[in-house]
């Protein structure tokens, strides 16, 4: 098993396909509000690995953050039906008036399937768990208020091109657009906008103009 650090060579024996992922990743470009950085990636999940860390930051502040890990095994899984696997996290704290929503667990989700959708991120075998953790403070701490944090773990199956290789650029822009909605930014204008529309997307309340 393998984890990817530094610069990949011709003769390093990792894979084209996901030599070409890997690279792609690094020269991808993101919405201006999100930090990246490459960080050690799982060394078990498959026989290669590379991982990103991403925090969104609007006016010094931290709005929310994530983790996503390419995985590439050449022979192929069975289970993913293909040779690429995406697995992400994404998490940030609600508003109030979002938190007790009973549909926020749909709502989210649909963040992330209209953010794939919208930047042309085709994939497969797309699946995943919405969390919602409430903190209630006492003793000395009582006079915080009440926090709740939302945390989406999902995977999906890039579907691979001619040659094997993936639009991975776009599976990131996605992700990276599913941060932004769940810290309540409105959506990328300009040359970070998605490409197509995103219809039926329930967004959440601005927390940013």
């Amino acid at each position: 098993m393998a984890a990817v650090h530094g610069q990949l060579g011709e003769d390093d024996g990792v894979p084209f396909p996901f030599r070409h992922a890997v690279d792609a990743l690094r020269g991808a470009r993101v919405r201006s509000e999100v930090r990246i950085e490459e960080v050690t990636a799982p060394r078990r999940l498959a026989s290669y690995a590379y991982a990103l860390e991403a925090t969104v930051l609007a006016d010094g502040e931290e709005l929310a953050d994530g983790r996503v890990v390419l995985l590439h095994e050449p022979a192929g899984h069975e289970a993913w039906h293909g040779t690429f696997r995406l697995v992400t996290l994404a998490r940030a704290d609600l508003e109030p008036e979002m938190a007790g929503d009973p549909l926020l667990p749909e709502v989210s989700w649909s963040w992330l399937t209209g953010a794939l959708t919208a930047r042309g991120a085709d994939h497969d075998e797309p699946s995943g768990t919405v969390s919602r953790a409430s903190s209630h403070f006492f003793g000395g701490l009582g006079d915080r208020p009440d926090e709740t944090r939302i945390e989406l773990r999902a995977s999906w199956s890039p579907r691979e091109r001619s040659g094997g290789t993936i639009d991975v650029a776009a599976h990131l822009a996605a992700w990276c657009d599913l941060l932004c909605t769940c810290a309540g930014l409105p959506p990328a204008e300009g040359p970070d906008a998605p490409v197509r529309g995103s219809a039926g997307v329930v967004p959440l309340p601005k927390r940013r103009t």
